[in-house]
């Protein structure tokens, strides 16, 4: 079964209500808007705006996918005034300038068609995010991103060169219009990473390459050196990357980089985890760590987290040789290929055994994904800082994050977005057990907790605008020198805040103390600072971090009183 539209409206194109690819927001409250239209060209959308406008209406885009986490996409709770625009159907358009090496594509148009259309022309996009299930708009608007310090960098954005963006504007300018941003203009630096605030993106031109192949293997060894070794891995390797699974004391190296165009190869990127599973593998996985959870049972999930990476060993996380299986190493193959993947997407309509794993409507896999954009001087401290964390608690109890893809570490370069890293940056992923009820607390969830304020309170990690927590978000708007910059262009392009809600100004301005009540900290709502924040009743209570003392985290205690 392909993913469901993340888009539900009880009559055609009204009282419809949006949800993430996982099916739950953070806050697991509901995000809806009245009504919801589908232009299908720039001027359509730039009237569906105007229109907006003229009838004092607040504006949501939306794209088929829906695979941002935080609530950036949903109105305000009092929505009675919001209309969803939507690009799903808004996708034809990839014009190619073969003597420039650009191209420029619909907002609408998915990453899959792109990268193709790219590809059959003898070009490349060197950048992209390792997910393919993004739209061109949605994907420089989050600050999306692959791997890489070399040129230009693993971010995106950062290869876009221009950029029309649909506007509101006055009565006499007819309500709307659009505008073209160039490198010369300074606006295109607050609209490469706009996080949907700014107006409409209706076409982004990208900067391209003569097409290349990559060559790709990957290193699993001890994780010893890791904290020394990362800089030099990624000076060394175009595209490397580094997973660490810290339970198991190991580090995987990804040796990634550019070939000849007539090197031997066809490989496939085929990413484990975004292949399609059989629903009864999904569900019973899930079963299986839930009981887990339940139980209290440690060693039961380290012996899934051995056997996963095991597997991922010897599947080579999914790369093949001859888009088949995976033969040996190196995997060569065409950069279109090679850079993302998301099978799962394209699930044949007729084979309903088969889901991406997190497909809410099976349940399936339910998890929270933590993402850290730390400076790369900074980040030495951090590992050390996780790995004295593991010495303490012993490597047991990080299993947990260990049954998903452990630490995975990508290098994004500095960049000219008023909302992109400010300095050559590691973005560290994590993906950990999320319970099916919000008061339900979690196995060792204090040192995902504590790991989480290491990274965004002690280290000063900028958050990854489409992922995390809401906690994430506190003090956000302190980590961006040129956030003053960013609200100024928003300022300017949208004075009537058509584009804001409550939601997303919860998460740009980071301002979460509002959400805090009982049980918030279990959900990442909060900060906990009482124990009701946690759960006491079920032996929850708010505590000093045990390596970062100042972190406060909801730590089990059998015997522990407020």
């Amino acid at each position: 079964m392909p993913p469901p539209n993340p888009l539900k409206c009880n009559n055609v194109n009204s009282d419809c209500q949006l949800s993430n690819s996982y099916g739950v927001w953070g806050d697991r409250q509901t995000c809806r808007a009245p009504n919801i239209v589908y232009p299908t060209t720039e001027e359509e959308l730039r009237r569906e705006l105007a229109n907006a406008n003229k009838n004092n209406l607040k504006v949501k885009i939306v794209t088929r996918f829906s695979h941002t986490i935080p609530k950036l996409a949903c109105p305000t709770s009092n929505s009675k005034n919001y209309v969803f625009i939507s690009t799903e159907k808004y996708d034809s358009t990839v014009d190619i300038n073969m003597e420039k090496l650009t191209v420029t594509a619909d907002g609408g148009v998915g990453l899959r068609k792109l990268i193709d259309t790219i590809e059959k022309a003898g070009l490349s996009l060197v950048a992209a995010p390792y997910w393919e299930g993004v739209t061109v708009g949605g994907v420089i608007s989050t600050g999306a991103h692959g791997s890489s310090w070399w040129g230009k960098g693993g971010a995106i954005h950062d290869h876009v060169i221009g950029i029309s963006l649909i506007v509101p504007t006055n009565e006499s300018e007819g309500y709307s219009k659009i505008i073209k941003l160039t490198p010369e203009d300074p606006l295109l630096n607050a609209a490469k990473v706009s996080l949907g605030l700014l107006g409409i993106i209706s076409k982004v031109t990208f900067q391209l390459e003569r097409a290349f192949k990559r060559s790709i293997r990957f290193n699993f060894t001890n994780d010893s050196a890791i904290e020394d070794e990362y800089m030099e891995h990624a000076k060394k390797n175009e595209f490397g990357d580094i997973q660490w699974y810290p339970s198991r004391q190991t580090a995987v190296y990804r040796y990634d980089n550019r070939v000849p165009l007539n090197t031997s190869g066809d490989g496939l990127n085929d990413f484990l985890g975004f292949q399609s599973n059989p629903i009864l593998l999904s569900k019973s996985v899930r079963a299986i760590e839930k009981g887990f959870e339940t139980t209290r049972n440690v060693g039961g999930k380290c012996t899934m987290a051995s056997s996963f990476v095991a597997y991922k060993k010897l599947i080579a996380n999914g790369f093949k040789n001859n888009k088949l299986i995976f033969t040996g190493y190196p995997v060569v193959g065409h950069q279109g290929k090679m850079q993302t993947s998301g099978s799962c997407l394209y699930s044949s309509p007729i084979d309903i055994t088969t889901t991406c794993a997190w497909d809410p409507r099976i349940n399936g896999l339910f998890f929270y994904e933590s993402t850290a954009i730390i400076p790369s001087s900074k980040f030495v401290d951090f590992i050390r800082g996780v790995k004295n964390l593991r010495d303490l608690v012993k490597s047991e109890s990080m299993c947990g994050v260990d049954l998903y893809n452990g630490f995975l570490f990508r290098f994004i370069t500095a960049s000219d977005a008023y909302l992109g890293q400010g300095e050559n940056s590691v973005v560290v992923d994590f993906n950990y057990y999320r319970a099916s009820d919000a008061l339900t607390p979690r196995l060792n969830q204090d040192i995902w907790e504590e790991i989480e304020q290491m990274a965004f309170v002690k280290y000063g990690a900028k958050p990854h605008w489409a992922k995390n927590r809401i906690v994430a978000f506190l003090d956000v708007q302190k980590k961006y020198p040129k956030f003053n910059k960013f609200v100024a262009a928003k300022v300017q392009m949208d004075p009537k805040n058509m584009f804001s809600s409550e939601w997303s100004d919860e998460i740009l301005f980071g301002k979460q103390e509002s959400l805090k009540g009982d049980g918030c900290a279990l959900e990442g709502l909060c900060i906990c600072s009482e124990d009701r924040h946690c759960s006491p009743s079920k032996g929850y209570f708010c505590k000093p971090g045990l390596v970062y003392q100042e972190a406060r985290v909801c730590r089990f205690s059998s015997t522990s009183t407020s």
